[in-house]
């Protein structure tokens, strides 16, 4: 599974502004109501939920909030990049600037765990991480997240 299965260039937020993790969580359920079609509240309510659960703050300044919705009808993705960290309560106590929001159908079962496990692994390179934060525009953000990593096989 890549990400081009379930983020376009129009699930890109650049400059963020929040100043809390609510208010991330909020901005974040107003774009992918946007996306969905779902309202905006039901998408809030899930993320702050699993935020219950416990952080999705994975560390080295990344998030990825997500949550499962009974009327959604396929995997959604959504990237911010915040104006400014905040604290989200993350692993390694540092603050966020990196989003990446996953939602996913009830019925998604394995699907949204390995969405998960894909956007999980594409936000630990520290290099991939760096070129994100200094992309000048949506475009440039959306070819370093869709990329695929060149191999030296031969």
């Amino acid at each position: 599974m890549e990400l081009v299965d379930f983020i376009t260039p129009e699930s890109i937020v650049l400059n963020l502004k929040a100043t809390s993790k609510k208010l991330v969580l909020e901005e974040l359920a107003k774009h992918a109501a946007q996306l969905t079609g779902l309202h905006e509240r039901v998408i809030f309510d899930v993320l702050l939920e699993r935020e219950r659960l416990g952080t999705t703050g994975v560390g080295r300044s990344v998030a990825i909030p997500h949550g499962k919705l009974p009327d959604l009808k396929k995997l959604c993705g959504m990237f911010a990049r915040l104006n400014r960290p905040v604290n989200f309560d993350s692993v390694d106590d540092q603050p966020v600037d990196i989003i990446f929001l996953l939602l996913a159908p009830e019925s998604a079962g394995a699907d949204h765990l390995k969405a998960l496990a894909r956007v999980s692994r594409l936000l630990r390179d520290t290099s991939r991480c760096e070129r994100l934060r200094t992309a000048k525009d949506g475009k440039g953000i959306y070819r370093t997240l869709t990329e695929i990593p060149r191999t030296n096989a031969a």
